[in-house]
């Protein structure tokens, strides 16, 4: 993190989540008007707002660069705003640019040595397009580009309230004693103001970049006049603002002007003396129940504009930062571990402890409750890095010129936040990989395989059976797996003899390390780094991918993710003296079997029938190789597990019973022996100390 002093670190926190956040609202808009060919009026006073919000923000945390980045873009914006313009298609590229600047610009922020950039290159740019766009206008004024809206407000400079008519109010805020920075904080409402009403003025000047306006309204409070009919709406917006004292209304605006460049109050002030607007609520509330209905109280609560609306509401939702989560997800791991050992204990065996086993239930009901609001309080939904993919696909279609719509399906599925963190990198080299790869270059290629002339890639994600699901399909060229395993050949990353790889093993071969179809490296592909980084940064949050293609139809990628990364509910089974934990979602049931049910074929091996099915059955002793007494089937138990309509039955010693437990991930050095691979996901610490390992059902199933 750069180097700032230690009270501002919540306010660094808060400026870049904002503005993180801020930023890719712009390009979602961008994207969409890009594709509609039109900035609608809504679109473009969106896009001023996010602006606004973006360069207010810069500024009071110091960020003058990154102000004066924000104030270029929101120049433009002003302009095709104001002036109607609807050639605006230059602007786009423009704006990505300057968004992709301030997106770096935030990361480095984050660094140790920060430094501000320089951004002059890009501000030039800005500025031209500027006076492209005010060279556009209809009224061909000569007048240089447009100053700040927020400056261009109103005309008066030197304080004096001017008449703006009756449908205008003045409203003179004043700000908590001591907070400091009082003229950025003004700028910050100011903007909220532009947002719910019309601005008609505002005194101080230039609050955005003149520090000695902070004394100003330190002294005086900060007078903004507005449209009077959106008072309301005002009155809202000022009592859920923070650092607000209170603040009173001029009447009648015109007067004369003291020295101070605030009109005197004792006239022109509404009648209720400024006070805290947590009282003023109080007091409103408390006249408009108790007071008669034809007192004088009543009625000047009635005349009153705060009267009746019972107190704005505060917002509910509010950002915290993950680490803070992590740690509380931490802590209830630990918990439900520690409960485990204190309800698993061995003095406590054999043991009538009704009273114990009453309070352990509710204990474990609590416990079942705070896991599952943990756990709700992390989940995320994959919209995010599924709309980014959106760019990717803007600005290849643009570098590669191929014709290309993207397809996006189940973006409202939700799993846990350091799994989506850990998912956009992965996207983007998949997304890459599809556009550059997949993706026909010749339009004529396409039309002579009966393909249309614009192609798709489509993005989609379900949930089954615990897990999410993410598919990244595209309809192109597909894998040519002969030249796969050429070129793996050629690297030596084949580990068998090629004629025993078959057609979708040859494929997968793509995901292994420094390897790459693409002869010319290119700014997209061909480095022999990519597929390496989806499987390993897959495969670092729990899940896995596979490829799936047929030549000249196109390809599939498929990511299969946890839900979550914490606590699941899981059966604990016994083979050989060790014990495994098989998540509950994946049980279908268990049971005894007599050695007549098993039926037995020389090439599928040991099966049993359940209800008209024939099901192959996994010797967990044989899988893991473990010495086991227990190899008679009717000495042990059969548990029947199923994920993505692939089902087995795996054979065990015995069930030891259901355990809530929390999942610990096999530390790196075990990566180099694919344990993944083989069937297990990680461990769990059990009640009694001892540690289990976590089955993963889809790998031990697929392999």
């Amino acid at each position: 993190m750069s180097k700032i002093d230690p009270g501002m670190a919540a306010m660094l926190d808060a400026y870049l989540f904002e503005n993180s956040s801020l930023l890719e609202q712009l390009d979602d808009i961008l994207l969409r008007t890009e594709s509609a060919g039109v900035f609608t009026e809504e679109d473009i006073n969106e896009i001023f707002r996010i602006m606004h919000t973006v360069k207010g923000s810069s500024a009071m945390m110091g960020f003058e660069s990154l102000q004066e980045l924000s104030h270029k873009g929101e120049d433009l914006f002003f302009l095709i705003r104001e002036n109607k313009i609807d050639d605006t298609s230059f602007v786009y590229d423009l704006v990505f640019r300057m968004s992709d600047l301030f997106k770096e610009e935030i990361d480095l922020i984050q660094t140790e040595d920060y430094e501000p950039s320089d951004f002059s290159d890009i501000i030039k740019e800005l500025e031209k397009g500027a006076d492209i766009l005010a060279g556009k206008t209809a009224a061909a004024d000569s007048s240089a580009a447009p100053a700040s809206p927020v400056a261009a407000a109103g005309a008066s400079d030197d304080g004096a309230v001017a008449d703006f008519g009756a449908d205008f109010t003045t409203v003179i805020i004043h700000f908590e004693s001591g907070i400091e920075m009082e003229n950025l904080r003004a700028f910050l409402l100011l903007n909220k103001f532009h947002e719910e009403t019309e601005v008609a003025d505002s005194f101080p000047k230039n609050v955005d970049s003149d520090p000695s306006t902070a004394s100003i309204i330190a002294d005086t409070g900060f007078r903004i006049t507005f449209r009077a009919e959106d008072k309301e709406a005002i009155i809202k917006l000022l009592n859920v603002s923070l650092n607000i004292d209170g603040f009173d209304f001029i009447e009648n605006p015109a007067g004369a002007v003291p020295e101070g460049g605030i009109p005197s109050l004792a006239v022109e002030v509404a009648p209720a003396p400024k006070a805290p607007v947590q009282e003023v609520r109080a007091e409103v509330r408390a006249e408009a129940h108790d007071a008669p209905a034809d007192s004088a109280p009543a009625k000047a609560a009635a005349n009153n504009p705060i009267a009746g609306m019972g107190g704005a509401t505060k917002q509910s939702i509010i950002s915290v930062n993950l680490a803070k989560l992590d740690q509380l997800h931490d802590i209830v791991g630990e918990i439900i571990t520690t409960e485990s050992m204190v309800i698993s204990n061995p003095e406590l065996e054999g043991l009538q402890l009704e009273s114990f086993h009453k309070a352990a239930r509710d204990l474990r009901k609590l416990t079942d409750e705070l896991q599952d609001t943990v756990m709700s309080i992390r989940m995320v939904p994959l919209s995010g890095p599924f709309s980014k993919m959106n760019r990717i696909v803007r600005d290849m279609k643009k570098a590669l010129g191929k014709d290309v719509e993207l397809i996006i399906e189940g973006e409202n599925t939700e799993v846990d936040k350091s799994i989506v963190d850990n998912l956009n990198d992965p996207l983007m080299h998949l997304v890459r990989n599809c556009m550059d790869h997949g993706i026909e270059t010749n339009v004529e290629d396409r039309v002579a395989n009966g393909k249309p002339e614009k192609a798709f890639i489509k993005l989609a994600a379900v949930n089954a059976s615990g897990e999410v699901i993410i598919t990244i399909t595209d309809d192109g060229k597909g894998i040519d797996h002969e030249r796969v395993l050429d070129k793996a050949e050629r690297l030596g990353l084949l580990m068998k003899s090629r004629s025993d790889y078959t057609e979708r093993e040859a494929q997968n071969l793509i995901t292994m390390p420094g390897f790459s179809t693409n002869e010319q490296v290119t700014e997209y592909s061909g480095r022999g780094v990519g597929m390496d980084v989806v499987k390993q940064n897959i495969e670092k949050c729990g899940g896995t991918v596979t490829v799936e293609s047929r030549l000249g139809s196109g390809t599939t990628f498929i990511i299969k993710i946890p839900l979550t990364l914490a606590i699941i509910d899981g059966m604990e089974i016994e083979v050989g003296g060790t014990v495994f934990t098989i998540p509950i979602s994946m049980i279908k049931q268990s049971f005894k079997v007599t050695e007549d049910q098993i039926i037995r074929d020389t090439q599928r091996g040991e099966m049993i029938m359940i209800r008209g099915e024939c099901y192959p059955i996994m010797r967990l002793h044989e899988r893991f190789n473990i010495m086991s007494e227990v190899t008679n089937f009717e000495d042990g138990i059969l548990i029947l597990v199923e994920t993505e309509n692939k089902a087995v039955c795996l054979f065990s010693d015995k069930l030891i019973g259901e355990q809530q437990v929390v999942v610990k991930p096999f530390p790196p050095y075990f990566s180099r022996y694919n344990i993944k691979g083989a069937g297990l996901s990680g461990c769990t610490i059990m009640g009694d100390g001892s540690i289990a390992l976590i089955i993963d059902v889809a790998n031990l199933i697929e392999n």
